[in-house]
């Protein structure tokens, strides 16, 4: 399933001059919460394929070790927004397998 998740960029990086927002996406396995293909709306194709190399194997049934990941080998300035977004999608996928999702 594809779960996608945003949340507001700092003022004064890059990104935030292209979009107000990150977009995180996941392809997941709804089954065992894996993460199968992952993007991200940062600017440099290397940050997007860092993130994604970063997310890709992970389970969203286990967010801690996404957030810790992230805080330990991202130094990015976006860094509180992806994990933001990355708990958003976090959130969502409880939702859905618990049958609570309501997309209004």
């Amino acid at each position: 399933m594809f779960i996608s998740g945003y949340a507001k960029l700092p003022q004064g990086i890059t990104a935030n001059k292209l979009y107000d927002v990150i977009a995180i996406g996941l392809l997941v396995d709804k089954e065992t919460g894996k993460i199968l293909d992952a993007d991200c709306s940062l600017v440099t194709r290397v940050a997007q394929s860092f993130v994604r190399e970063l997310l890709i194997g992970e389970s969203l049934n286990n967010f801690e070790k996404i957030e810790d990941k992230l805080k330990r080998q991202y130094f990015g300035s976006a860094k509180k927004a992806l994990i933001s977004a990355c708990k958003i999608c976090n959130e969502k996928y409880i939702q859905i397998i618990e049958n609570r999702y309501c997309d209004d």
